[in-house]
Order: structure tokens, then C-alpha cells, then sequence
């Protein structure tokens, strides 16, 4: 497990992960360059039960985004870890499409190319349409999801019990959850109880207190300058297919 305390500012607009209330301006531009992107899934379900063959390099440990937003996390962290292959997920084309242009950026900056990186097109309420048992993932990242305050709406989150239900089929590492609002927090204590997750680290005050490497997105600075604690926690399902 890595434990190394490590700081990068990226991305300069707001983020905002996974499926959101936040009313998204439509991008013509953004659909045709996704179909013409090299490192765009373009069908996820075509790759279930073979998502390793995606890169040339399939020995790598695969580390998943659900709800990557406009990439202001996968963006940098695939460019730190060139060992580890990256697939980033959202379900619109205007957040991927501002994903892919941060990436490309990233990478011609690093004068490399994205040769580790994957982003897709994905409901992740229907994460089982394009993941599956066969499938291996070693780490998954949920980073600042929509809360879905709305008792009608909870089961839209991103780590409701039915979705981490879900993510057990084809994780065999840690997922690693951020968040600035206490509730979400708090409720997703239970959530990953029901779900048969073992909280391996949590704490209320990421920035004071963590030892884990976290990438500072221009999200997470504004709720930290509004004076809101950023929540963290890893978790790990009880029944790992590590141990299989």
C-alpha cells in the first residue's frame, strides 16, 4: 500500500464527478472528438471480460475513476504513475470530452503519450454492462460524487450499497472515496457495511491528517478555501479476490 505524502494542484476549472445536478452546457465539438480520440472506449460493453487487453502493456495493475468529470484527477495521477494502467469513466460526453483535452495537455506537456490511460463513455449505475467477474481491478477512485441529498434519490450514488454490491464482482484491491460532505461520508459508512466492505482508513480531515498520496483538484481547493473538511476513506471488500 502506498503511503507516500505527495501534493499536485491540477486542473483549472471546477470539477465535478459522476452523474451531477449541475446543469451541463452542451459541446458540439465534444462527440466527434471523442470518436476520433485513439485512447476513447467507444463501446465499454464490448470490453467486459477483457478490459487488459486495452493496453499494450496488460502486466500493470489497473486503477479505475468512476466519474472522472473534465479528468482533473486522472489527468495528472496517469502522468505520476506511468506503471499503473488507468481507465476513467463518466457518463457525459462534455465532461469526457474535457477530460480527454486535459489529458492530451497533460501528456504533451510530459512530452509522452497516453499509452496508460483509457476514458469511456459510462452510466455507472450499469457499471455490470461493461465490468464483469473476469474482469480485475486493483484500485477504484470516487472522487467528490454527487451527494444525491434527496432521500428519493440515495440510491444514485456512487457508493450506495447496490453499487459497491457491484464493484465487488471485479475489484481485487482498495477503493479509495473523497468527499466534502458529511453526509455522504457518514451514511457511506453503512453503505459499505451492507455492501461487505472492511473501512480499512478513514478520516475527516484529509489534508491534516492522511499519510496517502492525494491529488489536489481545483475542486477540492475551493471547498478547502470555503472552509469545508475533506473527507477520505479506503475500503476493501471482506471477501477480495486477491484472497481467491
Amino acid at each position: 500500500m502506498q503511503k507516500t505524502k505527495k501534493y499536485a494542484i491540477i486542473s483549472k476549472s471546477k470539477k465535478m464527478n459522476g452523474v451531477n445536478n449541475m446543469r451541463i452546457r452542451h459541446k458540439p465539438w465534444a462527440k466527434p472528438e471523442l470518436d476520433a480520440c485513439e485512447f476513447c472506449v467507444h463501446v465499454p460493453s464490448e470490453n467486459k471480460g477483457k478490459w487488459n487487453t486495452v493496453f499494450s502493456d496488460n502486466t500493470k495493475p489497473l486503477y479505475l475513476e468512476l466519474g472522472c468529470g473534465k479528468g482533473g484527477f486522472i489527468s495528472q495521477i496517469a502522468i505520476l504513475h506511468p506503471e499503473i494502467n488507468f481507465v476513467a469513466m463518466d457518463i457525459k460526453n462534455e465532461m469526457l470530452g474535457l477530460a480527454k483535452r486535459n489529458l492530451e495537455k497533460a501528456y504533451a506537456e510530459a512530452e509522452r503519450t497516453p499509452d496508460n490511460v483509457r476514458i469511456a463513455i459510462q452510466n455507472i449505475e450499469n457499471i455490470e454492462t461493461s465490468w464483469g467477474e473476469v474482469d480485475r481491478v486493483d484500485r477504484i477512485y470516487i472522487n467528490f460524487c454527487n451527494p444525491w441529498p434527496k432521500k428519493k434519490h440515495k440510491k444514485r450514488r456512487l457508493t450506495h450499497t447496490r453499487q459497491l454490491s457491484s464493484y465487488k464482482k471485479f475489484l481485487c484491491g482498495e477503493l479509495w472515496f473523497k468527499t466534502d460532505d458529511d453526509e455522504l461520508f457518514e451514511e457511506s459508512f453503512e453503505y459499505f457495511e451492507e455492501a461487505g466492505y472492511e473501512i480499512l482508513y478513514k478520516t475527516w480531515d484529509l489534508h491534516s491528517e492522511s499519510p496517502y498520496e492525494n491529488i489536489v483538484t481545483e475542486h477540492e481547493r475551493m471547498f478547502t478555501e470555503e472552509g469545508k473538511k475533506i473527507k477520505f476513506l479506503i475500503a476493501k471488500p471482506l471477501d477480495n479476490k486477491d484472497s481467491e
